[in-house]
């Protein structure tokens, strides 16, 4: 993570709909350079604090700081948007050419003709779209859309850069396109960036930090592999993908390990609790390892289960397979694999996975 100046900082943020409160975040901020992904499912908040950050929605209460300095009044609130440019799931691009709404913005500022000519002619190839410059903005397909808003967005060289969901209306080869390409500029520009997705894998492309809410709130943040691999709770481990979410009770502690009840098998696992602690063990699918009862190879594993396969799920390039062990577990295989061990519904197999396999989060 970038730890340059800090840019933005809100404190004690309170946005109402209604009368009801939908946000609540007593902290947030964002340092130059920094990439920032708010993900969350559907209604968890993630653009009401994205359109928060940038003053586009009204605050029932809290500060917002804008490199130190309190965005209150019409003329800070109006300096601090012109230092910082928003990009829509829709691209809501002005019924011209591609290139004049490059430009748009900075006609608006007031730019001289040449210094508006260069800044578009350097993002139209930023993000490839040079070609189209006199095409009509109607006749665009979504990512070249899309691209056009971007570039409109980057021409002002903005110091914050917010992005509302901007690849969710876009196909897949195209979203994977243009993240390649975001990726690349994100590096290359040291913009600080706040982007809302619904989508981990976004986040954890280009995100320096992962925010993860839940109604309304921020519930973990942190580098994302932290927030993927050390869940704060039981609702950001389901979130994250955990796969194996389980609760027990400690029944032995020694330093540094316990061993946890589930279901009446013991599952040991790396951490300090205390005997009779109820706990939430999770564990990710990609560190389960599975082989035929006959194979097995003696791993040095700590925790060894016989499970029954009760669900295979194809998953593209692999595929979940659900198992009862006693409890539930998941897992994944290579389609390759499941191909060479004649893989199937209700075939017994051996699982393993190591203590420290399962991050293990305290129950209150």
């Amino acid at each position: 993570m970038n730890t340059e100046q800090t840019l933005l900082e809100v404190k004690n943020i309170d946005v109402r709909r209604g009368g009801v409160r939908v946000l609540e975040v007593p902290h947030f901020s964002l340092r130059q350079g920094e990439i920032v992904c708010l993900v969350g499912p559907n209604g968890s908040g993630k653009s009401t604090l994205l359109l928060t950050l940038c003053s586009l929605l009204e605050r029932h209460a809290g500060e917002l700081f804008f490199k130190g300095s309190k965005v209150v009044d019409q003329s800070s609130v109006l300096d601090f948007r012109r230092s910082t440019a928003t990009v829509f799931q829709e691209p809501l691009l002005f019924d011209t050419t591609v290139y004049d709404n490059v430009a748009s913005g900075l006609k608006i500022r007031g730019l001289p003709g040449r210094e508006i000519r260069q800044r578009v002619e350097q993002n139209l190839e930023r993000f490839s779209i040079k070609h189209l410059g006199q095409r009509a903005a109607r006749k665009l397909s979504g990512g070249e859309a899309q691209r056009t808003s971007l570039a409109r967005a980057f021409a002002t060289r903005p110091e914050i850069l917010f992005l509302d969901e901007p690849f969710s209306a876009l196909d897949p080869p195209t979203r994977e396109a243009l993240i390649d390409d975001l990726d690349t500029i994100f590096r290359e520009t040291k913009i600080a960036v706040v982007m809302s997705s619904h989508d981990q894998a976004e986040a954890l492309r280009l995100a320096d930090t992962m925010a993860v809410m839940q109604q309304g709130r921020l519930i973990q943040m942190g580098p994302p592999a932290d927030v993927i691999n050390f869940p704060a709770d039981e609702f950001v481990a389901s979130f994250v993908g955990m796969g194996t979410v389980l609760k027990g009770r400690v029944v032995q502690a020694r330093q540094g390990t316990v061993s946890v009840s589930v279901a009446d098998k013991l599952i040991e696992c790396v951490g300090n609790a205390a005997i009779g602690q109820s706990v939430i063990l999770c564990i990710r699918p990609e560190n389960v390892t599975l082989a035929l009862p006959a194979h097995h190879d003696g791993t040095s594993a700590r925790n060894h289960f016989t499970g029954i396969i009760t669900r295979l799920v194809p998953m593209g390039h692999f595929f979940k397979l659900n198992l009862d062990c006693g409890f539930f577990l998941s897992t994944h295989i290579t389609c390759q694999s499941l191909e060479a061990l004649d893989l199937q519904k209700g075939l017994p197999v051996s699982v393993s996975f190591k203590a420290t396999a399962v991050h293990m989060i305290a129950r209150t």
